[in-house]
């Protein structure tokens, strides 16, 4: 089993922490937590965690230091070897190393040299677990030689030679960048034409002339000492042939020429690389750098390709005006064949460059550090690969393996090394090297063998906060070997927490993906191992999110004007709400006019330095949330100006301006607007549009027109006043360029035709003295056209035309200078007359009882007389018999059918109606003369619904209905259906009673119903076609008479009928009478009652409920006044229920002689008597108890004779 020892984590705040698994981080040793308590017991080998790089280049000029530096328990103690033996710092006074590190310092500034210390260092931390090693670090101070002395010639060549001045920097340690520039320190133009290579010279292509000049300086700098060494000048002249003559020539010797090549054009050759192929070898990782210059006049340029396969295109750069190809982070895979191509005009030339991408090894899995517990197994694996493949070598504590001491719980097995059962003595520190002929990997990884108890690291009873809706990290960093085991508890009695809801990180953080309210609470981590077992609480609060409620607006204002930006924000009231405004994500100008209050932000006197982002940020300390706003400070554009005239032609000009300022606001397009003050003095009209980045326009113009134009800038906030206007142009005269619009010819009279058009305006013309040539002839005969000119109206009329003719028209413009061109021939027609003939065969087919449908003979086109319209139907509703009596007092309807229609519907009827109707038919001129009167009966029809319902006199078990008939009976009526259903108090539907009613009713009284109950009525008539439109009411039966008028619902509903009605019985006549009767009555029975008793007679009734006690038996109340009640044993349960059928007050308030007589016999005595074995009295009357202020309104229920009597005994 492997122990991981968990790092601890640093806690961020939880409201931002990011969704991170802190897990080991294993780069090149497994980090032990720095907590303090563990680190003071716990060892650990040596782990190098910082040296010098492996190439080290210094300065000479300072001191040397090597670093190397590592951690452990115990502190390591640190040793070093130069070239391959032991260094003894000690014996070098100019060597120190740091305390309690093993950095190495060199102190070569006071004495001694750099090249002393010159050579190959490698570091050693060791402590009583093992031994760590750092690279071999080869040290070398750094070179910046100087040029060898040269003495250069100056180059003169001809006009259009190619040329290639050398650089040839010293060689320094590292290679010195270079660069070209002249005697004042400025760098030489470079172009495709002109160049540095990649090795530092300077290429031309070809010379011109103006690359004569003595100062071609070659530098090399050398970054690391921070110096720059100078080539000596190299002078070049560049001669035209025409400029030499015969004797110059020939003085000229061979080594003063540069080239004898005569000047002309010449296809491309390369100047480097030489030859048509070389190769290239790059190591991976690096940059691979391809470089092609080529000579040649016109200059050649160079175009590159992979043989077999395309270039990486987001690994691949061009520099050097494409001369040099670059390819970053290369790959085996980008081996190949590159081809780079010169071409120019007079021909192309290819190079070819084979290139091979070796590997100095790399990582594919580094070995990795292991604790473990005794008797535990584990691995370390090295992978590594590169090209060509390394080899993998172990070291044990810095010595080879192979003579390391042995270790029985050691097994090497090429690249990977197996431990069994390992003890504390196997701990030891590995290191696995992988090396080719390009370089070496080495890395240090540690086998700790501890057995400890779990620790938990984090700090017990932490709060976290976090916000509702986002993740929750709850950390539990911990230690211990064996790997302790980890599991989340919440609350007190709470089960282990499973990866179904929540997250369980390896590094024994607990993740709640999403947090919400109920997650609050507190949350035990406990981590087991064999060794033992260790917990911590921490605590969670879940808080509201900030949000913004309202976010500020995007504003646009004009300059001068006061803007405000709202931003309402809603936070968990528990933390502390901090609202910051930020303009351009900087602080708000230091500036009165920004007034901050609250939730708000004004600018007042807005300027156009405030336009940008205005951003609210809303703070917490969990939580942050924001949100913009641009606020544009814009106007309309300022009028342009400077108007000018040019290339002024007959039929066009040139018209440009200078635009006025945009004021913030982009310029989308500029309005051209002219005047002709010749015609139309004063009036604007639109010339054309040109886009806001344009200043000029080229305008088309009309003849004979004086123009004057100006312009108008637009921007989205509107136009620009207008610009001053242009000087007038006025253009020459010609014929008109188009003949009126709008030709028509109709007749106006039968015997006529008559010619419209619209007229050209003044801008049309086009010249002066406008008039028209109006030609007409018939279409169907074979006159000649007859033509006439007329001035400048709209309007011609020819007389004596045949009625209802097509005629031929055109109309063409002319003016002094001549005729427009031929106009279009429109057609026309005489005038119109009424139709001759009415339909004929017109006949009805009634389709239902509101729809009939006509059909009629079309009218021959000859009657017609003009354009056909439609035909027309004119419908009635008359009285059989009175047809032609009464019609002029008849309302009649019309419809039309447009076109040669011969059947039209006729929807909208009445049902059960006689009607009456003809056709006519419509042209341009009016109607025709009606067909004959057709008469048509539509059938019975549904009716529409009653016109009222009213429930009137309810009673206890009755109500009675009235209502009118229906408005529209559209038919005999046969009967009304009458359904109802009662409502109880959830407002649930009963059974629906049916009832049928005689058509010739208007009231209806429903009887047996239940009291105080509510019903719904649906009532409806009918005729034979069927049942028409229902109307609905409700209403309410009246409560028993023993009960308070008052309790049925004061209000049910808008519309419907209230059918209890509230009165106040107590104040009735009646009712005052039939208590005074009642109370005689009593009084009568009483005094029989004694005397019978006093002669030994019936049995006492009263006596024997006294001795009975019968609780149902309420006595008189003296507080109230009010008399108690006599109840049977299943009153009480039934004191909302209906009272049975010959025990209750019928509806008319009066006692009925089977229901109340003034002789005890009939209540007890009978065959059927209700008196108990003990005589006492179990009559079915009884009554809900009602209490009433005493002052109030005593119950208005008629107290039984039975109660009474007992009440007053």
């Amino acid at each position: 089993m492997q122990l991981k020892i968990m790092p601890k984590k640093k806690r961020l705040p939880a409201g931002r922490v990011a969704l991170i698994l802190f897990l080991c981080q294993m780069i090149s040793a497994l980090e032990v937590p720095l907590d303090p308590k563990l680190l003071e017991d716990l060892v650990q080998p040596p782990t190098i965690t910082q040296q010098s790089p492996k190439d080290y280049i210094i300065d000479p000029r300072e001191n040397i230091v090597i670093q190397c530096e590592a951690k452990g328990k115990p502190p390591p103690s640190f040793s070093w070897t130069r070239n391959g033996t032991h260094f003894d710092i000690d014996k070098d006074p100019l060597v120190t190393m740091k305390p309690g590190s093993g950095t190495l310092t060199i102190n070569i500034m006071s004495e001694g040299k750099a090249e002393t210390y010159e050579g190959v260092y490698q570091c050693t931390a060791r402590n009583e677990r093992g031994a760590a090693i750092s690279n071999n670090i080869v040290v070398r101070p750094s070179r910046s030689p100087l040029w060898t002395k040269e003495k250069l010639e100056p180059i003169t060549l001809r006009n259009g030679q190619s040329l290639v001045l050398p650089c040839r920097p010293p060689l320094g340690l590292p290679p010195p960048i270079i660069f070209w520039m002249d005697n004042s320190f400025q760098r030489l133009p470079q172009s495709e034409r002109v160049s540095q290579g990649l090795n530092g010279d300077l290429y031309f292509s070809n010379v011109l002339p103006e690359d004569t000049r003595e100062d071609y300086i070659c530098y090399a700098r050398f970054n690391h000492t921070q110096t720059i060494q100078q080539k000596q000048p190299i002078s070049v002249k560049v001669i035209s042939v025409d400029e030499l003559n015969d004797t110059i020539a020939a003085n000229l010797s061979d080594t003063e020429f540069y080239s004898a090549k005569p000047n002309r054009e010449r296809p491309p050759t390369f100047l480097t690389p030489e030859g048509n192929t070389s190769n290239k070898e790059e190591l991976r990782g690096n940059v691979l750098s391809l470089e092609c210059i080529a000579e040649g006049l016109p200059t050649p340029v160079i175009y590159w390709i992979k043989e077999d396969g395309t270039l990486p295109t987001n690994r691949t750069f061009y520099r050097n005006f494409k001369k040099t190809l670059q390819i970053i982070q290369v790959s085996e895979a980008d081996s190949g064949n590159y081809q780079c191509i010169a071409k120019n005009a007079l021909g192309a030339i290819h190079h070819t460059i084979s290139v091979t991408v070796k590997a100095a090894p790399y990582w594919i899995l580094a070995p990795q550090n292991l604790v473990l517990s005794p008797g535990e197994d584990g691995s370390l694996i090295c992978r590594a690969n590169g090209n060509p493949k390394p080899r993998i070598s172990w070291l044990s504590n810095g010595v080879p393996i192979e003579i390391a001491p042995d270790d029985p719980s050691r097994k090497i097995d090429g690249d990977t090394i197996i431990f069994s059962n390992v003890q504390e003595r196997s701990s030891a520190v590995y290191q696995c090297n992988a090396s080719n002929e390009y370089g070496y990997l080495l890395a240090n990884a540690f086998v700790n063998v501890l057995a400890e108890p779990p620790r938990i690291l984090t700090s017990a009873n932490t709060l976290y906060q976090v916000i509702a809706n986002r993740p929750a990290l709850l950390d539990c960093a911990f230690f211990g070997s064996p790997l302790p085991t980890i599991e989340w508890f919440k609350g007190a009695k709470g089960s282990a927490l499973r990866d179904d809801i929540y997250v369980l990180h390896e590094n024994g953080t607990l993740e709640i993906p999403v947090a919400q309210k109920d997650s609050t609470g507190t949350y035990t981590c406990v981590a087991r191992n064999k060794l033992g077992m260790a917990k911590n609480e921490v605590h969670l609060e879940i808080k509201d999110p900030t949000r913004i409620i309202k976010q500020p607006e995007y504003a646009v204002v004009q300059r001068g004007s006061t803007v405000s930006f709202e931003c309402k924000v809603k936070h968990d009231h528990t933390l502390t709400l901090t609202i910051t405004w930020l303009k351009d994500n900087g602080e708000l100008p230091s500036d009165g006019r920004f007034t901050v209050d609250k939730d708000h932000l004004e600018v007042a006197d807005v300027r156009d330095s405030d336009g940008g982002a205005y951003t609210c940020v809303a703070n917490t300390t969990l939580d942050m949330v924001s949100a913009s706003a641009v606020l544009s400070v814009v106007d309309v554009p300022n009028p342009p100006f400077d108007l000018e005239l040019t290339d002024q032609l007959d039929k066009s000009v040139q018209l440009s301006w200078t635009p006025g300022d945009d004021n913030n606001n982009p310029i989308i397009k500029f309005i051209i607007e002219y005047e002709d003050a010749m015609h139309e003095a004063g009036l604007w009209h639109h010339q054309t549009e040109v886009p806001g980045m344009q200043t000029t326009a080229q305008l088309k113009l009309s003849p004979y027109v004086n123009y004057s134009f100006r312009v108008m800038a637009v921007n989205s906030l509107g136009r620009s006043l207008p610009s001053e206007p242009s000087e007038q142009y006025l253009t020459k005269a010609a014929e008109p360029d188009t003949n009126p619009m709008a030709v028509e010819g109709l007749g106006s009279e039968p015997d006529n035709l008559v010619i419209t058009w619209k007229p050209l305006n003044g801008f049309e013309s086009n010249g002066p003295g406008l008039q028209y040539k109006v030609s007409w002839r018939q279409k169907d005969g074979d006159d000649e056209w007859a033509s006439v000119v007329v001035a400048n109206v709209s309007k011609y009329i020819v007389s004596g035309t045949p009625t209802f003719v097509p005629y031929l028209i055109k109309v063409q413009a002319l003016n002094d200078v001549g005729f427009a061109p031929e106009p279009a021939v429109v057609m026309g027609h005489s005038g119109e007359d009424l139709p001759m003939v009415a339909p004929g065969n017109v006949h009805v087919n009634v389709v239902n009882s509101t729809l009939a449908e006509v059909n009629w003979d079309p009218v021959p086109l000859k009657s017609i007389r003009g354009h056909l319209q439609g035909y027309r139907i004119y419908y009635w509703k008359a009285q059989e018999g009175s047809l032609k009596r009464n019609r002029r007092h008849i309302e009649k309807k019309i419809l039309t059918f447009q076109g040669n229609k011969t059947h039209g519907m006729l929807p909208g009827l009445e049902p059960f109606s006689h009607y009456a109707l003809n056709v006519r038919v419509v042209n341009g001129k009016g109607e025709g003369p009606a067909s004959p009167d057709r008469v048509f009966n539509t059938p019975e029809g549904v009716p529409s619904a009653p016109s009222s319902l009213k429930i009137i006199n309810p009673t206890l078990d009755s109500l009675t209905l009235e209502w009118d008939p229906p408005s529209r009976p559209n038919g005999i009526l046969t009967e009304y259906t009458l359904k109802y259903q009662p409502i109880n108090s959830t407002h649930e539907l009963g059974p629906l009673v049916d009832l049928k009613i005689p058509a010739n009713k208007t009231r209806w009284t429903l009887k047996n119903l239940n009291f105080s109950t509510r019903y719904k009525f649906y009532f409806y008539a009918q005729t034979a076609a069927g049942s028409g439109s229902q109307i609905t009411e409700e209403a309410v039966t009246t409560v028993d008479e023993g009960k308070l008028a008052g309790i049925l619902p004061p209000d049910v509903g808008a519309g419907k009928a209230m059918a209890s009605r509230q009165v106040d019985i107590a104040t009735q006549g009646w009712f005052i009478g039939l208590m005074c009767a009642v109370a005689l009555l009593i009084l009568i029975l009483l005094i029989v009652c004694f005397i019978r008793r006093n002669k030994g007679g019936k049995y006492p009734v009263k006596e024997k409920e006294d001795a009975h006690a019968d609780p149902e038996i309420q006595p008189m109340k003296e507080d109230d006044g009010t008399f108690g009640e006599y109840r049977s044993l299943e009153s009480d349960a039934e004191d909302h229920k209906p009272l049975k059928k010959g025990s209750r007050t019928p509806s008319d308030r009066t006692v009925k002689k089977e229901d109340s007589d003034d002789s005890l016999v009939d209540y007890g005595e009978g065959v059927n008597g209700q008196f108990n074995e003990d005589g006492s009295f179990i009559g079915q009357y009884s009554g809900k108890k009602e209490k009433e202020p005493a002052e109030g309104n005593e119950s208005s229920e008629a107290p039984s004779p039975v109660n009474a009597m007992n009440s007053f005994v």
